[in-house]
């Protein structure tokens, strides 16, 4: 298991990882609009604070993650992606993230790593708990999807 840059070529296969608006908007929030394209993909990586990466498992890629660049000494988790839903439940996503908190805190000013999650992503919540983050004690933030209001957390794994 290796994380790798992910390339604008890749951006084909990102867009096909994600089926519905449902899945759209707990990737990626309001950042995209589903379908999402690759039109959409390059600009958003086109932005300079956007590290972005592939998981892959036996050579075959199964996740995408970016690294965004907060400030000098913090990088944010965003678009945390295990592709396929029979790739789910192995323990790719939290050695995926695993992985890119090495990334992250290889840069000798990195401190802190932070993350937005929804609540209702229970899955996630308890992979990054797992993993060291804690949850931040601050006013919740919500978000509306459909007609659902979902509670949007703040985390954070120090260094």
């Amino acid at each position: 298991m290796l994380l790798v840059p992910f390339e604008a070529a890749d951006a084909p296969q990102l867009c096909d990882w994600i089926p519905n608006a449902r899945d759209n908007y707990l990737w990626g929030g309001p950042a995209f609009e589903f379908p999402i394209t690759v039109e959409q993909v390059a600009a958003h990586l086109a932005k300079p604070e956007v590290r972005p990466f592939l998981f892959r498992h036996q050579g075959e890629a199964v996740g995408y993650i970016e690294l965004y660049r907060v400030s000098a000494t913090e990088y944010r988790l965003c678009r945390v992606l295990i592709a396929a839903e029979n790739s789910r439940g192995q323990g790719w996503g939290k050695a995926m993230v695993s992985l890119a908190l090495d990334v992250a805190f290889e840069e000798p000013k990195i401190t802190t790593v932070s993350l937005a999650v929804f609540e209702c992503n229970q899955i996630a919540v308890a992979c990054y708990t797992a993993l060291g983050f804690d949850l931040l004690q601050e006013e919740p933030k919500t978000r509306e999807f459909q007609e659902e209001t979902w509670t949007l957390l703040r985390m954070q794994k120090r260094r």
